[in-house]
C-alpha cells in the first residue's frame, strides 16, 4: 500500500474547447479537491475532481499500476488520448470490453445524443466484426479479456441477439453482460430465459429512480422485468446515473429497493452523471456530484447503515491477484485503474438491516496479509493445498460475532483464492449487494492519467480497443468517427430492412419541469 498522495500535483488534461492539452494543477480547496487548468486560447478552467479531499487521500493509497500492454495494438505517434487503439502507453488490461451492438433505440430521451435519428445513420456492426473485436482483446498480453458487455443504443433491439451472444461464449469469453433499459425484458416474457440460455451472466439494469419522476424510462416496466428475471434466474445490477438535484436524493431509496429485491438484484451501479458537450460552469455546479458527495448521501440517506468508512477504491483489490498469480505463476486480471475511477463495497442485510463487510471484515489488513503471503509463496516451492492451510489463516481478520449469521467468509476466501473454487464467490454475491460506482470523466474534469489506466474499453470495427474516457468524451475522434465510417444512412437502412426507424420508438421521455 502507498502512502497518501500529497497535493498540490500535477497531471495532463484537456481544454474543452479546442482538446489542446494543458498542464492541470490537482489542488485543496475548502475540503475538496479541484483541477485547473489555463488555455492560452481559451483561458482558465476551474473544476471539482473529488468533493472530499479525505476520501480522495484514502482512495490514493491502493495507487497501483497494471503490466501494460504487451502487445500494443495502435503507436503512440500523437500522445494521449490521441493515439488510443490501444497503445504502448497503457497501463492496464482490458478488464470489460464494451461492444456497441447498435444506436437505435426503442426510447426517445432529451439529453441523448447517441440515438440514431439524431446522428443520421445507422451503426451496427456485423457478426464477423464482432466475434473479431472479441478475439482481439481476449488475446492481449499479458492478460486477455474475459468480460465483455453488450451495449447501445438499445442491444435488444438486434434481432441477432441470441445469436451474437452464442458466438461470444464460443470465444471462451466467461462473463457477458447485457446493458439494457429492460423494455424487451418486459415485454417478452420468455426473453430473459432466452438470452440466460444463450449464455448472458448479467443484466445491466438502466434505473434513475423509484418513482417516474426520477425514472420515467422504464419505472413501470421494472416490476415485469424483475419477475422475469427471476424466474429465468438471471442477475441484475441497477445502473443509475445520478445527477444532482434531479435523482441524488434517491439514492437510499435506490440501494433499499435493490436490498428489497436482493434475490435477483446483485448490487447497484452509480454512475455520477458525466458533463458532455459545452456547458458554462454555474450549470456545471448545479448538475456536477463527485463520487465522495454520493457516498455521504449513501451514508445520510440510509441513516448511517452504510458509512463512508465503507468505501474502497478498485484497485484495491490488486492484492488478490497478485496472491493468485504467485501460486498459479501466470499474470491475474487485475483491477489496476486510477484510484479516483471508482469505489465500492459490499453490503449484506440481516433483518431488514445492511450491513457491510467492513464492519465484520478487517479489509486492509486482510490485503495487506495476502500481499505478504504472495511474496512469501514467490520465493518458495511448496504451494501444495496442506501447505498452503498451514501458513494461510485468514480467520483472523474476519469477526465472526458481527458477521450475518450463517456466513463462514473465511472459508469462501480460501475456497476462491487457493481451491480456485468459484463456486463460492457465487455463494458469495447471491448474499451480497455489491454498491459501487464509477465517475467516467468529461473534458471540465479530464484527468489523462485516468485515460492511461482505464480498464472499460470499446471494440471498434477498425480492430482498434479504445478507453471509455477517450471514446466517449471525444466522440469525434473517436465514437461518433467510427460510428459514421462504418454505419450506413437511415434512408438506406430503411430501405434495406422494410422498416421506419420511428417505429422502434415505444416511449418519449421529455426533460422535466423544474
Amino acid at each position: 500500500m502507498e502512502n497518501a498522495i500529497e497535493l498540490p500535483y500535477r497531471t495532463r488534461s484537456l481544454c474543452p474547447e479546442c482538446l489542446r492539452v494543458l498542464d492541470a494543477e490537482v489542488y485543496e480547496e475548502n475540503g475538496k479537491v479541484l483541477i485547473r487548468k489555463t488555455c492560452p486560447e481559451h483561458g482558465e478552467f476551474v473544476d471539482v475532481y473529488w468533493g472530499d479531499v479525505e476520501l480522495f487521500k484514502k482512495a490514493s493509497r491502493f495507487r497501483h499500476d497494471g503490466l501494460g500492454i504487451w502487445n500494443p495494438i495502435t503507436k503512440n505517434d500523437r500522445g494521449c488520448p490521441f493515439s488510443c487503439g490501444l497503445c504502448n502507453m497503457h497501463k492496464s488490461h482490458t478488464a470489460l470490453l464494451n461492444i456497441v451492438l447498435t444506436n437505435r433505440c426503442d426510447l426517445a430521451c432529451w439529453y441523448c445524443f447517441f440515438f440514431a435519428k439524431r446522428a443520421g445513420y445507422v451503426y451496427e456492426p456485423t457478426l464477423e466484426q464482432i466475434v473479431n473485436m472479441v478475439r482481439i482483446a481476449k488475446n492481449l498480453k499479458p492478460v486477455g479479456c474475459n468480460a465483455v458487455q453488450l451495449t447501445g443504443g438499445e442491444p435488444t433491439l438486434r434481432d441477432d441477439l441470441i445469436e451474437i451472444i452464442k458466438a461470444i461464449r464460443a470465444e471462451g469469453i466467461d462473463h457477458v453482460q447485457l446493458n439494457t433499459n429492460g423494455i424487451r425484458l418486459a415485454l417478452e416474457k420468455d426473453f430473459a430465459l432466452k438470452v440466460r440460455e444463450a449464455g448472458v451472466n448479467t443484466v445491466y439494469l438502466s434505473f434513475d429512480g423509484v418513482d417516474e419522476r426520477t425514472n420515467p424510462k422504464n419505472i413501470k416496466e421494472v416490476p415485469s422485468i424483475l419477475e422475469n428475471c427471476r424466474r429465468a434466474e438471471l442477475g441484475i445490477v441497477l445502473v443509475p446515473t445520478v445527477i444532482k438535484t434531479v435523482n441524488d436524493h434517491q439514492l437510499g431509496d435506490i440501494i433499499r429497493f435493490a436490498a428489497d429485491n436482493i434475490d435477483i438484484v446483485r448490487g447497484v451501479n452509480i454512475q455520477p452523471v458525466s458533463l458532455v458537450g459545452s456547458m458554462p460552469k454555474r450549470e456545471r455546479e448545479k448538475y456536477r456530484i463527485t463520487i465522495p458527495d454520493v457516498i455521504k448521501r449513501i451514508e445520510e440517506q440510509t441513516n448511517g447503515e452504510i458509512s463512508r468508512e465503507d468505501f474502497y477504491p478498485v484497485p484495491c483489490v490488486t492484492p488478490i491477484s497478485h496472491f493468485v498469480e504467485a501460486l498459479t505463476g501466470h499474470p491475474q486480471y487485475e483491477f489496476t485503474c486510477h484510484f479516483a475511477c471508482g469505489m465500492a463495497t459490499y453490503v449484506f442485510k440481516e433483518n431488514g438491516r445492511l450491513i457491510p463487510i467492513t464492519r465484520f471484515v478487517d479489509v486492509e489488513g486482510f490485503f495487506e496479509y495476502l500481499d505478504e503471503k504472495a511474496e512469501e509463496i514467490r520465493g518458495s516451492r511448496i504451494k501444495s493445498l496442506r501447505a498452503l492451510k498451514s501458513i494461510l489463516d485468514l480467520r483472523k481478520f474476519v469477526d465472526s460475532s458481527k458477521a450475518p449469521k450463517g456466513l463462514d467468509v473465511s472459508r469462501i476466501l480460501f475456497d476462491v483464492l487457493v481451491r480456485h473454487d468459484y463456486t463460492a464467490l457465487g455463494e458469495f454475491h447471491s448474499k451480497t449487494l455489491f454498491i459501487g460506482m464509477m465517475h467516467f470523466q468529461d473534458l471540465y474534469n479530464y484527468d489523462i492519467e485516468r485515460v492511461k489506466r482505464c480498464v472499460i474499453h470499446y471494440g471498434t470495427p477498425d480492430g482498434r480497443i479504445i478507453p471509455f474516457c477517450s471514446f466517449n468524451v471525444l466522440p469525434e475522434i473517436y465514437r461518433d468517427k467510427i460510428h459514421e465510417e462504418f454505419g450506413i444512412p437511415i434512408e438506406e437502412w430503411e430501405k434495406r430492412t422494410g422498416r421506419k426507424l420511428k417505429d422502434d420508438i415505444y416511449r418519449v421521455v421529455r426533460r422535466p419541469k423544474d
